[in-house]
């Protein structure tokens, strides 16, 4: 019997007891003043007293909210979408009425109702209210669609990204597995010491290329994947393949997306080195420097004539799943240079990223 799926949580609503939501409530508070003092366009009061006048009612009604929010966010993050998004307007409004009636009181009283003071308050109490409830449930609402949206769309880019790396995980080229297994069997009657450890490092491989639920490891981890790819490839490639390795100036405790370095490896190997007939040296360098680690992995290319076909999805998923986790400051470059394929991988390291 299929059960139905959890409902989808209010996760979408930000961190209401951040600063930068107060800086964000401000200012939508004040462009809000701003059309409302517009488009009211009273004659009795000047503009910019009548601006004036509704920032100061709206700064109070939406600093009030947002305390409100902060208070009740884990328990309007517990909520399905709909009853969350609900609970958020009908909280808002609430608070909103309230100040609107606390607003219509003040001005009532016989402290203010005399006097030029006085024109500043309203005079039409269901009227004041129902209008500042109204104006309050659309721009919420504007704002929890915007949320919303945001939220999803983020939430659709990882996952298309987090399929990539299944498909990256899940694809290793028949004709490695072929060829591995194919030298593992020869090693069997040779060397059968060595076939064991080609066996372990082969599991080992298929390990780290399978693991759904690491998809962040260290550098340090991510390179030694690389270097037990190198191992297997070393018994079917012999002499003819060269690994130079100049990674020790990089933060080992780093943090990186899983399979990094192997497809690029990989790849310099399948397009670079196995179509030479005389092989070649690939060149994997590392450095840390202004925070910024930088990997350079580099091949020769071969003649025209040998070389393989290739695609750029590995590269394309590595790009996409740098630039996921570390936004701008991440960056992949790659081309041919004079006679070598070059390709290089930027990202951002703090200590934050440090992993105990």
């Amino acid at each position: 019997m299929n059960e139905s799926a959890p409902p989808r949580r209010s996760d979408y609503l930000p961190d209401f007891c951040a600063a930068r939501m107060a800086l964000a409530t401000v200012l939508i508070v004040e462009l809000t003043a701003l059309v409302v003092t517009l488009a009211r366009d009273s004659s009795a009061v000047a503009f910019w007293t009548d601006l004036a006048r509704t920032s100061l009612f709206l700064i109070w009604i939406g600093l009030a909210s947002q305390a409100a929010l902060c208070l009740a966010r884990r328990r309007l993050e517990a909520l399905p979408v709909t009853a969350g998004a609900a609970a958020v307007l009908g909280l808002v409004c609430a608070i909103v009425a309230i100040v609107s009636e606390i607003a219509f009181r003040v001005g009532a009283s016989a402290l203010f109702a005399a006097g030029d003071i006085g024109t500043l308050f309203p005079r039409e109490h269901v009227t004041f209210i129902a209008r500042n409830v109204a104006i309050a449930f659309i721009v919420s609402a504007l704002m929890l669609r915007y949320m919303y949206v945001t939220h999803e769309w983020r939430r659709n880019i990882e996952m298309q990204s987090r399929a990539r790396v299944h498909a990256l995980q899940a694809r290793i080229r028949p004709h490695f597995l072929f060829n591995s297994m194919n030298t593992i069997a020869a090693l069997t009657r040779s060397n059968p010491a060595r076939a064991e450890e080609a066996v372990q490092d082969l599991a080992d491989l298929f390990r780290a290329s399978l693991a759904e639920k690491r998809e962040q490891i260290t550098l340090e981890e991510e390179i030694e994947i690389a270097k037990t790819y190198e191992r297997i490839e070393l018994l079917r490639l012999g002499e003819r393949l060269q690994i130079a390795w100049r990674v020790d100036g990089v933060p080992p405790r780093a943090i990186v997306p899983s399979l990094m370095i192997q497809p690029l490896l990989e790849n310099a190997i399948y397009h670079g080195i196995e179509p030479r007939a005389g092989g070649g040296t690939v060149t994997v360098t590392g450095e840390f420097a202004n925070g910024l680690v930088t990997i350079v992995v580099r091949n020769p290319l071969p003649a025209a004539a040998t070389a393989h076909d290739g695609n750029r999805v590995a590269l394309a998923n590595i790009r996409e799943r740098l630039v996921l986790m570390y936004g701008a400051r991440a960056a992949v470059k790659a081309g041919r240079f004079d006679d070598e394929y070059i390709v290089t991988l930027r990202f951002p390291h703090a200590a934050e990223d440090t992993r105990r």
